[in-house]
């Protein structure tokens, strides 16, 4: 897996010091399972394509990007666009080995201005009804990431359907790390809502949260098949039961924006990366009672503990880039 070059500095700093007051820690397992390491192994390709989106786009165009592209040699991209910086780099293309169409966007560049004044317009928002016909009332979501991803939404969703038609497939990979996560989770979302008879299935790596308690659970309904990768790393290990590990510093990415006071939440489908080969399954919405578990493992409260460079560096257990 990947070493990414990508960084959000500038949302955690913005956002840090909205973290609530520590409050005490119960140090309790519930709700989760231990992923197998054939679970952990069908990941990889998505980390691959994950990892390819940092690539520049001259070398996406002809997939000769290194490693990444060299993991899945007979993927096909068809388009590849955006600057990175007003419109985060993303591609579409053919992956015979599994007769499925796979979209990708990029993490935020921190040397890129727009893409970080992306991740800092945190205000909520109802989505566009054009874009997602249908949904509830009360979904709101990050307008930042709602922009953006609006800016290629039709582009993608066009190529998506010529390629559906072109190869006769209804199958659907949509992926992404950090801001790329984010972006991947609202295409699950907008290609399931635009192209109701594919069959959709989102990887997202290290994101943050992308809207408030009703958007997850409409996520949770309609992207049923949805895996959102985080990491464990650090010190200062303390052992329960006599298996799970209670870790800092993490990560701080996917626990921001904060729950309180701003009210997002993230969907379920946590897989909460353990160690070297290792990962747990972790039950519902932001599991906050689970200590082997992301909301846990980070915590708002001890926020200015997490590490960037576990953002940033956190596929680097798996293989550089």
């Amino acid at each position: 897996m990947a070493s990414f070059r990508t960084g959000t500095a500038a949302l955690l700093l913005g956002l840090c010091c909205l973290g609530t007051l520590a409050s005490p820690l119960t140090l309790t397992a519930r709700g989760i399972r231990h992923a197998s390491a054939q679970d952990i192994e069908a990941l990889a390709p998505f980390t691959q394509f994950a990892r390819a989106a940092y690539c520049p786009k001259h070398k996406l165009h002809g997939w000769n990007c290194g490693e990444a592209c060299a993991a899945i040699p007979d993927f096909k991209p068809t388009l590849v666009d955006g600057d990175g910086n007003l419109v985060q780099d993303y591609f579409v293309g053919f992956w015979p080995e599994k007769l499925a169409v796979v979209v990708t966007h990029q993490g935020t560049d921190p040397t890129k201005m727009f893409a970080l004044m992306t991740d800092l317009n945190i205000v909520k928002g109802p989505l566009q009804s054009a874009l997602f016909p249908g949904v509830p009332s009360n979904v709101r979501v990050h307008y930042g990431f709602q922009l953006e991803h609006a800016k290629t939404a039709k582009q993608i969703k066009e190529e998506v359907l010529k390629l559906m038609e072109t190869h006769n497939v209804s199958e659907i990979y949509t992926v992404g790390h950090s801001l790329g996560g984010a972006l991947a989770l609202l295409d699950g979302l907008f290609l399931t809502l635009q192209i109701p008879y594919a069959s959709i299935k989102t990887v997202i790596y290290g994101a943050p949260r992308v809207g408030n308690e009703a958007f997850a659970r409409f996520i949770d309904q309609m992207v049923p098949d949805l895996t959102r990768v985080n990491n464990q790393r650090g010190k200062n290990t303390v052992i329960v039961d006599r298996e799970l590990a209670y870790q800092w510093p993490l990560d701080p990415i996917p626990v921001l924006p904060p729950r309180w006071p701003l009210g997002f939440k993230h969907p379920e489908g946590e897989l909460h990366l353990t160690g070297s080969g290792s990962a747990v399954y972790c039950d519902g919405e932001d599991n906050d009672l689970d200590v082997a578990c992301q909301d846990r493992t980070v915590h708002e409260p001890i926020i200015l503990t997490g590490n960037l460079f576990d953002h940033v560096k956190w596929f680097h257990q798996y293989g550089g880039f």
